[in-house]
């Protein structure tokens, strides 16, 4: 169930992969460092930004600052799953949280949600999307030198992965207004910071604002009882 679950995420793995590879390989990285990289970080954004990075000559410690800040999201991903995980020990919530990505963290949440799952179908779920992710990485490093990075749209892999996944989340007017919302602050947002800030400034306002509309609706429901 598992690995059924996980098989879209790595059909989407797959082009936003070989395109991180075929990065790495233009910007001097070999076939086993960019496999190390996807092993060790395993974040598709952090990746691609490294990469850009390394190419321009950046500091180790500004990658790593820079690493750090973009994945602060996965704060409140493993806040959102952590209810689900009471009773999982430590070795397995730290093999749990190693494969915590924004596609994992978008079926798991949602199938926690609707019942019949638990964490091991999550965890499968993670490192089955960790395997492609290695197995596509690699296979665009080994292929970079004959694939040029926007190749049939392979750019916009990630993109169109993550409007899809929205799209499956999308369960009621509730769902809806919070999602706009969070595409308004953060465009808004990145209009006046800096850096990856936005993206959790504009995620916590997502979530006020989609509480509040939640708690809103259950008090006009309770008055109609």
């Amino acid at each position: 169930m598992g690995m059924r679950m996980a098989w879209p995420i790595c059909m989407a793995y797959f082009p936003v992969g070989m395109a991180f590879g075929v990065l790495a390989q233009k910007a001097g990285l070999g076939v086993l460092q960019t496999g190390a990289m996807s092993v060790v970080v395993f974040a598709g954004s952090a990746q691609f930004i490294g990469v850009s990075m390394l190419s321009q000559g950046a500091s180790l410690t500004a990658i790593a600052a820079t690493t750090f800040i973009v994945n602060l999201r996965h704060l409140l991903m493993s806040s959102a799953l952590a209810p689900h995980l009471r009773r999982a020990s430590v070795p397995f919530l730290l093999l749990f949280a190693y494969g915590v990505t924004d596609e994992s963290f978008a079926v798991n949440s949602m199938r926690f949600r609707d019942g019949g799952w638990d964490r091991w179908k999550a965890i499968i779920v993670n490192h089955t999307a960790n395997l492609a992710w290695v197995i596509s990485s690699l296979a665009g490093a080994v292929s970079g030198q004959f694939i040029p990075p926007g190749f049939l749209g392979i750019d916009y892999a990630m993109a169109g992965m993550f409007l899809g996944l929205l799209v499956l989340q999308l369960r009621g007017r509730i769902y809806v207004y919070t999602a706009i919302l969070s595409g308004i602050s953060a465009l808004g947002f990145s209009l006046v910071l800096p850096g990856n800030a936005y993206v959790i400034i504009a995620s916590l306002v997502a979530a006020t604002g989609g509480l509040a509309l939640s708690r809103l609706g259950a008090r006009r429901d309770s008055r109609h009882v």
